[in-house]
Protein backbone atom coordinates (compact mmCIF):
# COMPACT_ATOMS: atom_id res chain seq x y z
CA UNK A 1 0.00 0.00 0.00
CA UNK A 2 1.06 3.51 -0.99
CA UNK A 3 2.33 5.31 1.69
CA UNK A 4 -0.20 8.82 2.68
CA UNK A 5 0.83 11.73 0.67
CA UNK A 6 1.89 15.08 2.70
CA UNK A 7 -0.43 17.61 2.25
CA UNK A 8 1.93 20.24 1.44
CA UNK A 9 4.06 18.21 -0.77
CA UNK A 10 1.12 17.10 -2.62
CA UNK A 11 0.46 21.06 -3.43
CA UNK A 12 3.65 21.30 -4.98
CA UNK A 13 2.93 18.22 -7.14
CA UNK A 14 0.25 19.42 -8.38
CA UNK A 15 1.17 23.25 -8.55
CA UNK A 16 4.13 21.69 -10.96
CA UNK A 17 1.35 19.58 -12.52
CA UNK A 18 -0.07 22.91 -13.82
CA UNK A 19 2.93 24.48 -14.94
CA UNK A 20 4.08 21.69 -17.24
CA UNK A 21 0.24 20.99 -18.20
CA UNK A 22 0.26 20.21 -21.93
CA UNK A 23 -2.46 23.14 -22.58
CA UNK A 24 0.46 25.69 -22.29
CA UNK A 25 2.40 26.26 -25.47
CA UNK A 26 5.58 24.96 -25.12
CA UNK A 27 7.33 28.37 -24.26
CA UNK A 28 5.12 29.04 -21.14
CA UNK A 29 5.57 25.86 -19.57
CA UNK A 30 8.06 26.24 -16.35
CA UNK A 31 10.13 23.01 -16.13
CA UNK A 32 12.39 23.91 -14.22
CA UNK A 33 10.21 25.47 -11.72
CA UNK A 34 8.51 22.55 -11.76
CA UNK A 35 11.43 20.45 -11.31
CA UNK A 36 12.14 22.25 -7.94
CA UNK A 37 8.78 21.61 -6.65
CA UNK A 38 9.06 18.39 -7.52
CA UNK A 39 12.40 17.69 -5.80
CA UNK A 40 10.83 19.31 -2.64
CA UNK A 41 8.27 16.75 -2.98
CA UNK A 42 10.12 14.04 -3.83
CA UNK A 43 11.84 14.40 -0.39
CA UNK A 44 8.93 14.10 1.58
CA UNK A 45 8.55 10.90 0.09
CA UNK A 46 5.42 12.09 -1.98
CA UNK A 47 5.61 9.07 -4.31
CA UNK A 48 3.53 10.81 -7.25
CA UNK A 49 6.36 13.86 -7.14
CA UNK A 50 9.49 10.96 -7.42
CA UNK A 51 7.88 9.31 -10.55
CA UNK A 52 7.31 12.90 -12.06
CA UNK A 53 10.49 13.86 -11.27
CA UNK A 54 12.18 10.61 -12.04
CA UNK A 55 10.59 11.20 -16.07
CA UNK A 56 11.69 14.83 -16.00
CA UNK A 57 15.25 13.52 -15.53
CA UNK A 58 14.76 11.07 -18.16
CA UNK A 59 13.12 13.54 -20.80
CA UNK A 60 15.85 16.30 -19.87
CA UNK A 61 13.03 18.81 -19.00
CA UNK A 62 13.66 21.34 -16.31
CA UNK A 63 16.65 19.24 -15.91
CA UNK A 64 19.72 17.97 -17.40
CA UNK A 65 19.24 14.82 -19.03
CA UNK A 66 20.60 11.81 -16.37
CA UNK A 67 18.25 8.36 -17.07
CA UNK A 68 21.17 6.85 -14.28
CA UNK A 69 19.55 9.39 -11.66
CA UNK A 70 15.72 8.68 -12.91
CA UNK A 71 16.67 5.12 -12.01
CA UNK A 72 17.87 6.10 -8.47
CA UNK A 73 14.75 8.02 -8.07
CA UNK A 74 12.48 5.16 -9.54
CA UNK A 75 14.02 1.99 -6.79
CA UNK A 76 13.72 4.80 -4.09
CA UNK A 77 9.50 4.76 -5.04
CA UNK A 78 9.77 1.02 -5.16
CA UNK A 79 11.39 0.78 -2.23
CA UNK A 80 8.05 2.42 -0.51
CA UNK A 81 6.24 -0.10 -2.43
CA UNK A 82 5.01 1.92 -4.68
CA UNK A 83 3.45 -0.25 -7.81
CA UNK A 84 3.80 2.46 -10.16
CA UNK A 85 7.47 2.56 -9.36
CA UNK A 86 7.54 -1.10 -10.46
CA UNK A 87 5.45 -0.16 -13.77
CA UNK A 88 7.69 2.34 -14.30
CA UNK A 89 10.92 0.38 -14.19
CA UNK A 90 9.46 -2.06 -16.67
CA UNK A 91 9.72 0.74 -19.31
CA UNK A 92 13.32 1.57 -18.35
CA UNK A 93 14.23 -2.20 -19.24
CA UNK A 94 12.28 -2.13 -22.32
CA UNK A 95 13.67 0.95 -23.77
CA UNK A 96 16.76 0.98 -22.13
CA UNK A 97 17.10 3.96 -20.26
CA UNK A 98 19.58 4.09 -17.62
CA UNK A 99 20.10 0.09 -17.84
CA UNK A 100 20.57 -2.65 -20.91
CA UNK A 101 17.51 -3.07 -23.00
CA UNK A 102 16.04 -6.69 -21.55
CA UNK A 103 12.65 -6.80 -22.31
CA UNK A 104 12.64 -10.01 -20.32
CA UNK A 105 13.10 -8.34 -17.18
CA UNK A 106 10.89 -5.46 -18.32
CA UNK A 107 7.81 -7.87 -18.34
CA UNK A 108 8.73 -9.50 -15.28
CA UNK A 109 8.70 -5.97 -13.77
CA UNK A 110 5.45 -5.28 -15.33
CA UNK A 111 4.25 -8.09 -13.53
CA UNK A 112 5.38 -7.49 -10.63
CA UNK A 113 3.47 -3.58 -10.82
CA UNK A 114 0.10 -5.35 -11.77
CA UNK A 115 0.27 -8.22 -9.05
CA UNK A 116 0.99 -4.81 -6.61
CA UNK A 117 -1.97 -3.02 -7.95
CA UNK A 118 -0.93 -1.05 -10.98
CA UNK A 119 -3.78 -0.57 -12.93
CA UNK A 120 -1.40 1.14 -15.57
CA UNK A 121 0.88 -2.40 -15.74
CA UNK A 122 -2.67 -4.55 -15.70
CA UNK A 123 -3.83 -2.23 -19.12
CA UNK A 124 -0.69 -2.89 -20.67
CA UNK A 125 -0.27 -7.16 -19.87
CA UNK A 126 -4.00 -7.42 -20.54
CA UNK A 127 -3.62 -5.58 -24.14
CA UNK A 128 -0.62 -8.07 -24.69
CA UNK A 129 -2.57 -11.16 -23.59
CA UNK A 130 -6.01 -10.83 -24.99
CA UNK A 131 -5.13 -12.57 -28.09
CA UNK A 132 -6.13 -16.25 -29.10
CA UNK A 133 -3.04 -17.68 -29.88
CA UNK A 134 0.61 -17.08 -28.55
CA UNK A 135 3.05 -15.35 -30.58
CA UNK A 136 5.79 -14.18 -28.07
CA UNK A 137 8.48 -12.36 -31.02
CA UNK A 138 5.38 -10.17 -32.16
CA UNK A 139 5.03 -9.37 -28.47
CA UNK A 140 1.36 -10.94 -27.64
CA UNK A 141 -0.20 -14.31 -25.92
CA UNK A 142 -3.39 -16.13 -26.06
CA UNK A 143 -4.07 -15.79 -22.18
CA UNK A 144 -8.02 -14.03 -22.92
CA UNK A 145 -9.30 -15.01 -19.42
CA UNK A 146 -6.77 -13.85 -17.53
CA UNK A 147 -6.22 -10.82 -19.83
CA UNK A 148 -9.96 -9.80 -19.15
CA UNK A 149 -9.78 -10.25 -15.66
CA UNK A 150 -6.32 -7.81 -15.64
CA UNK A 151 -8.16 -4.95 -18.01
CA UNK A 152 -11.38 -5.32 -15.60
CA UNK A 153 -9.54 -4.96 -12.39
CA UNK A 154 -7.98 -2.04 -14.13
CA UNK A 155 -10.54 -0.47 -15.40
CA UNK A 156 -12.22 -0.66 -11.69
CA UNK A 157 -10.01 1.35 -10.89
CA UNK A 158 -10.46 4.31 -13.10
CA UNK A 159 -7.99 3.78 -16.00
CA UNK A 160 -8.43 4.83 -19.25
CA UNK A 161 -6.18 2.85 -21.31
CA UNK A 162 -7.64 -0.40 -19.86
CA UNK A 163 -11.09 0.73 -20.99
CA UNK A 164 -9.94 1.51 -24.25
CA UNK A 165 -8.90 -2.11 -24.47
CA UNK A 166 -11.45 -3.76 -22.54
CA UNK A 167 -14.00 -1.72 -24.63
CA UNK A 168 -12.59 -2.82 -28.46
CA UNK A 169 -11.76 -6.42 -27.00
CA UNK A 170 -15.24 -7.47 -25.72
CA UNK A 171 -17.07 -5.72 -28.87
CA UNK A 172 -18.96 -8.14 -31.17
CA UNK A 173 -21.29 -10.81 -30.57
CA UNK A 174 -19.62 -14.17 -30.16
CA UNK A 175 -20.80 -15.05 -26.53
CA UNK A 176 -18.17 -18.16 -26.36
CA UNK A 177 -15.23 -14.95 -26.42
CA UNK A 178 -17.06 -13.03 -23.78
CA UNK A 179 -17.68 -9.99 -26.43
CA UNK A 180 -20.76 -7.89 -25.44
CA UNK A 181 -21.65 -5.09 -27.67
CA UNK A 182 -23.69 -3.19 -24.65
CA UNK A 183 -20.50 -3.96 -22.72
CA UNK A 184 -18.11 -2.39 -24.60
CA UNK A 185 -19.94 0.32 -25.20
CA UNK A 186 -20.59 1.38 -21.56
CA UNK A 187 -16.60 0.39 -21.38
CA UNK A 188 -15.75 2.82 -24.00
CA UNK A 189 -17.77 5.24 -22.50
CA UNK A 190 -16.40 5.02 -19.21
CA UNK A 191 -12.60 5.45 -21.06
CA UNK A 192 -13.77 8.84 -21.84
CA UNK A 193 -14.52 9.61 -18.39
CA UNK A 194 -11.18 8.32 -17.31
CA UNK A 195 -9.47 10.46 -19.77
CA UNK A 196 -8.96 8.48 -23.03
CA UNK A 197 -9.04 9.76 -26.06
CA UNK A 198 -8.77 6.37 -28.09
CA UNK A 199 -12.21 5.73 -26.54
CA UNK A 200 -13.63 9.04 -27.15
CA UNK A 201 -12.60 8.40 -30.55
CA UNK A 202 -13.90 5.32 -31.30
CA UNK A 203 -17.40 6.81 -30.21
CA UNK A 204 -17.38 9.26 -32.38
CA UNK A 205 -16.60 6.37 -35.33
CA UNK A 206 -19.16 4.52 -34.51
CA UNK A 207 -21.79 6.72 -33.90
CA UNK A 208 -21.11 8.46 -37.29
CA UNK A 209 -20.81 5.18 -38.87
CA UNK A 210 -24.21 3.56 -37.18
CA UNK A 211 -21.99 0.36 -36.33
CA UNK A 212 -23.17 -2.46 -34.51
CA UNK A 213 -21.51 -1.46 -31.68
CA UNK A 214 -24.25 1.36 -31.06
CA UNK A 215 -26.95 -0.56 -32.41
CA UNK A 216 -26.96 0.40 -36.12
CA UNK A 217 -28.34 3.34 -35.32
CA UNK A 218 -26.31 6.70 -36.63
CA UNK A 219 -26.25 9.66 -34.13
CA UNK A 220 -24.19 12.25 -36.07
CA UNK A 221 -24.89 14.51 -32.33
CA UNK A 222 -23.21 12.20 -29.79
CA UNK A 223 -20.94 11.78 -32.76
CA UNK A 224 -19.28 15.26 -32.61
CA UNK A 225 -19.63 15.59 -29.07
CA UNK A 226 -17.27 12.79 -28.83
CA UNK A 227 -15.49 14.01 -31.04
CA UNK A 228 -14.82 17.01 -30.10
CA UNK A 229 -13.65 15.58 -26.41
CA UNK A 230 -11.25 13.03 -28.59
CA UNK A 231 -9.59 16.18 -29.85
CA UNK A 232 -9.02 17.90 -25.98
CA UNK A 233 -8.40 14.85 -24.74
CA UNK A 234 -5.52 14.35 -27.33
CA UNK A 235 -3.65 17.60 -26.60
CA UNK A 236 -4.84 17.38 -22.76
CA UNK A 237 -3.96 13.83 -21.62
CA UNK A 238 -4.73 14.92 -17.77
CA UNK A 239 -7.94 15.97 -18.61
CA UNK A 240 -10.83 13.64 -16.36
CA UNK A 241 -14.69 13.99 -17.23
CA UNK A 242 -16.26 12.70 -14.35
CA UNK A 243 -19.66 14.47 -15.60
CA UNK A 244 -19.67 13.33 -19.06
CA UNK A 245 -23.23 12.21 -18.90
CA UNK A 246 -24.44 15.80 -18.20
CA UNK A 247 -23.63 16.36 -21.69
CA UNK A 248 -22.80 12.98 -23.56
CA UNK A 249 -25.28 10.07 -21.83
CA UNK A 250 -25.03 7.45 -23.62
CA UNK A 251 -28.86 6.34 -25.46
CA UNK A 252 -31.58 5.66 -24.97
CA UNK A 253 -31.18 8.92 -22.50
CA UNK A 254 -31.72 12.19 -24.81
CA UNK A 255 -28.62 14.96 -25.21
CA UNK A 256 -28.68 18.37 -23.29
CA UNK A 257 -28.74 21.44 -25.22
CA UNK A 258 -25.41 22.48 -26.12
CA UNK A 259 -24.37 25.80 -27.86
CA UNK A 260 -22.00 24.57 -30.09
CA UNK A 261 -19.07 25.96 -28.50
CA UNK A 262 -16.60 23.12 -27.95
CA UNK A 263 -15.41 24.83 -24.16
CA UNK A 264 -18.83 24.55 -22.96
CA UNK A 265 -19.27 20.75 -23.86
CA UNK A 266 -15.99 20.28 -22.23
CA UNK A 267 -16.19 22.56 -18.84
CA UNK A 268 -19.77 21.10 -18.36
CA UNK A 269 -17.97 17.63 -18.53
CA UNK A 270 -14.84 17.90 -16.72
CA UNK A 271 -14.19 18.00 -12.57
CA UNK A 272 -13.70 21.23 -11.49
CA UNK A 273 -9.93 20.60 -9.74
CA UNK A 274 -7.36 18.34 -11.93
CA UNK A 275 -7.87 14.95 -11.20
CA UNK A 276 -4.54 13.63 -12.58
CA UNK A 277 -1.13 14.21 -10.43
CA UNK A 278 1.51 12.33 -12.45
CA UNK A 279 2.69 12.28 -15.75
CA UNK A 280 4.41 8.88 -16.33
CA UNK A 281 5.98 7.46 -19.38
CA UNK A 282 3.70 5.99 -21.83
CA UNK A 283 4.33 2.40 -23.09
Amino acid sequence: MAPPLDPEADRWNEQAMVQTSALLWPNQRDYKGAVDLWTKAAERKHWKAMLNLANAYVQGEGVDRDSEHALQITEQAMKLGIPAAYDLMGTYYMDGMGVKQDASRAYAFWQLAADKGSPSAMAYLGGKMDALYDDPKAGFWGNRKIALQMLECAVAQGNGRAAYVLGTTIAGDRAELGENNERALKTLHAGVKFGSAESAGWLSASFGKGDALVGHVKDEARAERYGVLADRLERDPDLRLPNLDKMVPLPPAKLAKWDGNKETLIDAAKAMTPAASTRLLSM
